[in-house]
């Protein structure tokens, strides 16, 4: 009889995370505004510019279509993975009529929000290796997206000398035989930067020419200001559609961040992938809450309307504010709800006795001494920035930068 030997056990991993979701980082505005309200309920007055939510209510028809739904039982009960067939339905059409855009209802999948959006069609395009082009200033949550399924984020650096807005030429610097997909978003977070029709268009043409994916994310579409347009990726290239998904939902437009309810649109193929990964990770989005979304999408625009109004008021006066402070240079944001000004005059400079060597410090002590909340630049690649959201009052706002602007007034 011949001995064997026992097998060795495999060495341990040195954390008792996975490797994939221990190299995860915390969504940075998540924690600023979890930090922010802890110390809002411990009863310090903490003004907070963190969060990327609209602080309007949820418009009331919306509202009354979700508890109505919520008293009947064919709502109790689970409904197809990729989405009830209404709200498809209605998404294709809502898209023709915002982006024109014209889709089918099998190329819409309803998904948890619009991260579960983004996560389940880098799921269906990103393998190991694939690289993907994300113009920094980025939102916090793409690159981390990408890293999970094996890709390698590639950030393609903007500033306000260009209105945080990346060419053609920067783009094409970046692209290697291994780019696969450039992740195009138009109003932007944390920026509020717009592009141009003819910039839009002639990255998409770039693009198509090098056969790259591209996840566009239109989830701002409808909160633009002044002279500014929005302007959809594959509408203006329509070559590019077989390669190309948008990403978009109910959440900024109709104030329902805490409803999630997202889409994704593509390729029937792509779609069919990324609704199979659903079907086993979450099944069906909440009837409820896609009731409500079915409310929104079929629904006048009225409500965004007003918000917008008060957007723009809010969005002139945070600019003005803060370019008066010493130290500080913000350039006017043409979309979305954010402000991203310079603080790059402050950084070397103390601040009670604190040495600001970088956004990230200023940030610790703008909430600290002055009890404000902003998100560091260093969150969104690009340090010695800062992203403040102008989603709350105005007597808020006004509070919240004067205190700022007092605390700046005190570096040396």
């Amino acid at each position: 009889m011949t001995a064997t030997s026992t097998p060795e056990p495999p060495a341990p991993h040195s954390s008792r995370l996975s490797k994939r979701v221990a190299g995860i980082a915390e969504s940075a505005t998540l924690a600023v505004d979890a930090k922010a309200k802890a110390l809002k309920a411990a009863g310090r007055p903490v003004i907070g510019f963190g969060a990327g939510e609209p602080d309007f209510p949820t418009p009331e028809y919306i509202v009354e279509a979700a508890a109505a739904a919520a008293h009947e039982s064919k709502w109790h009960r689970y409904t197809p993975a990729a989405g009830l067939p209404a709200l498809r339905e209605a998404i294709a059409a809502k898209t023709l009529r915002d982006s024109g855009l014209a889709v089918e209802a099998s190329q819409v999948l309803v998904t948890n929000g619009g991260k579960h959006a983004i996560f389940n069609a880098m799921a269906a395009l990103v393998d190991d290796g694939d690289e993907v082009i994300i113009q920094a200033p980025y939102w916090v949550t793409y690159p981390e997206v990408v890293s999970i399924f094996g890709g390698v984020p590639v950030p393609v650096v903007t500033d306000e000398s260009t209105g945080y807005r990346a060419t053609v030429e920067q783009l094409e610097a970046a692209r290697t035989p291994r780019t696969k997909m450039l992740i195009f978003v138009s109003p932007s977070n944390p920026t509020g930067a717009v592009y141009p029709a003819d910039q839009i268009k002639a990255i998409g043409q770039w693009a198509a020419a090098h056969g790259i994916w591209v996840l566009t994310d239109e989830i701002y579409e409808h909160l633009v200001y002044g002279d500014a347009t929005f302007a959809s990726l594959p509408t203006l290239v329509p070559e590019i559609a077989d390669r190309c998904v948008v990403v978009n939902g109910v959440a900024k437009t109709f104030a329902m961040t805490g409803w999630r309810v997202g889409w994704v649109i593509g390729p029937k193929d792509i779609i069919k992938g990324a609704t199979n990964l659903q079907s086993h990770a979450t099944s069906n989005v909440s009837n409820v809450s896609q009731v409500a979304a079915l409310a929104a999408v079929s629904g006048p625009l009225d409500a965004v309307a007003e918000m917008r109004v008060s957007f723009d008021r809010r969005r002139r006066m945070i600019v003005s504010m803060l370019n008066d402070i010493p130290g500080v240079t913000c350039p006017v944001p043409e979309g979305a709800f954010y402000a991203y000004p310079s603080v790059k005059g402050v950084v070397g400079k103390s601040i009670n006795g604190t040495l600001i060597d970088s956004s990230l410090t200023l940030a610790d002590v703008a909430l600290d001494v002055a009890e404000v909340a902003v998100v560091p630049g260093e969150a969104f690649g690009t340090p010695g920035y800062l992203r403040m959201s102008y989603a709350l009052g105005d007597d808020d706002i006004v509070e919240g930068v004067t205190r700022f602007g007092k605390l700046l007034a005190d570096a040396q």
